[in-house]
């Protein structure tokens, strides 16, 4: 999967999904639930009720591919309160998929680099 990182629209489901659904079950949640179009060229993540699952499904111009990951530890979503059908970014992504949920957090205060001694 080859994606320009800014140009690329990512929606995530905000509901568990059952990971038995493929092309077809996928592309209706992502027209009929979501209200999106699936032939867009943009990424629709789904994740099942454990968090534990995430499948992504995309067209690419010849047809709708999916790509899966299952964590063998962690989750992905861990509290299903908070989650909501939106639009990530590229970042957000890549966050997820590493199994790190994506909080607003608060620069440190960086002190200067001190200058290393050649010993």
């Amino acid at each position: 999967m080859f994606f320009a990182e800014g140009q690329i629209r990512v929606h995530l489901y905000g509901q568990p999904c059952d990971m038995r659904k493929s092309y077809d079950g996928l592309q209706a949640l992502a027209r009929h639930a979501m209200g999106l179009n699936p032939l867009d060229g943009a990424l629709y993540v789904f994740v099942n009720r454990r968090g534990s699952q995430l499948k992504c499904l995309y067209f690419d111009r010849s047809g709708f591919c999916i790509w899966g990951k299952r964590l063998e530890s962690g989750k992905f979503i861990g509290d299903w309160s908070a989650v909501r059908t939106r639009e990530m970014d590229w970042t957000g992504l890549k966050l997820l998929i590493e199994g790190l949920e994506g909080k607003r957090v608060r620069k440190r205060f960086m002190l200067p680099l001190q200058a290393s001694k050649n010993l």
